[in-house]
């Protein structure tokens, strides 16, 4: 069975949010024009286009542009435990160094989310995992350089880290259990962060500076062109194609 969307085997009529949701497909409408321009034709594919499509497929997979369950299933379980990690590290800060109650700590909250490739479900053989930490108001950047990167530090699967505190964009490189990963952190104006928390919306920008913006910006603009795409099925074959064509290029 092929993988869908973040890895797990293609179900009918639904995709994977890449953090362990699920959630029924809703196709657009077909007269909905996307862009400047209509579409060229609006006609059913052939049964030659979708033997076309087979064997795109069929070759992309060959060439290592789709990973195996196996591997999907390691991903999960990797973004399991780092958000298991971070919601743990926000708690211990909250008490321990903000002087926060207990019965408080336990609800603030804090999440990992995923974007790039990885979120869009284009992910290949070995790719890394672009993820963003988000914390809540009273949780400081230098907090996320500090103690989370010694924290990781004491983890026997984490290898190869670094952090990049001074980049445009600032961020800790790592493998986690020989998974490369790419993890950004962002501070919400908010006194806790709910797993519903919603990143695409414009009013959580407000009182942020600037390289929380920044971080937030992969999210945001991941989940906006997954919301644009009418077929993500197509969409994630099409762009396969493409990254495997930049790479041959």
């Amino acid at each position: 069975m092929a993988p869908d969307h973040d890895g797990l085997p293609r179900r009918p009529h639904i995709y994977h949010d890449g953090l362990g949701f699920f959630y029924p497909f809703r196709s657009m409408d077909a007269s909905r024009t996307l862009g400047m321009t209509s579409a060229i034709s609006l006609a059913k594919p052939k049964a030659s286009d979708l033997e076309h499509t087979r064997e795109l497929s069929e070759y992309l997979k060959e060439a290592g542009m789709f990973e195996e369950d196996s591997e999907l299933n390691h991903r999960f379980e990797v973004l399991g435990k780092l958000n298991t990690l971070v919601r743990t590290w926000i708690r211990d800060i909250s008490i321990n160094v903000k002087n926060m109650p207990p019965q408080i700590a336990d609800t603030v909250g804090g999440k990992i989310c995923t974007f790039g490739s990885y979120r869009l479900g284009v992910a290949g053989k070995g790719a890394d995992i672009d993820a963003l930490c988000v914390a809540p108001r009273h949780i400081e950047r230098t907090d996320y350089f500090s103690s989370f990167y010694e924290l990781l530090k004491e983890q026997p699967e984490v290898t190869e880290m670094r952090a990049v505190e001074e980049a445009y964009v600032p961020v800790i490189k790592m493998k986690y259990e020989g998974i490369e990963i790419d993890l950004l952190f962002a501070r919400l104006a908010l006194k806790e962060v709910p797993d519903s928390v919603d990143l695409k919306d414009d009013t959580i920008l407000k009182n942020l500076d600037e390289k929380c913006v920044r971080s937030l910006n992969g999210c945001r603009v991941t989940d906006e062109i997954l919301r644009q795409v009418p077929n993500r099925e197509s969409f994630r074959l099409a762009l396969r194609a493409v990254k495997l064509w930049a790479k041959q290029s």
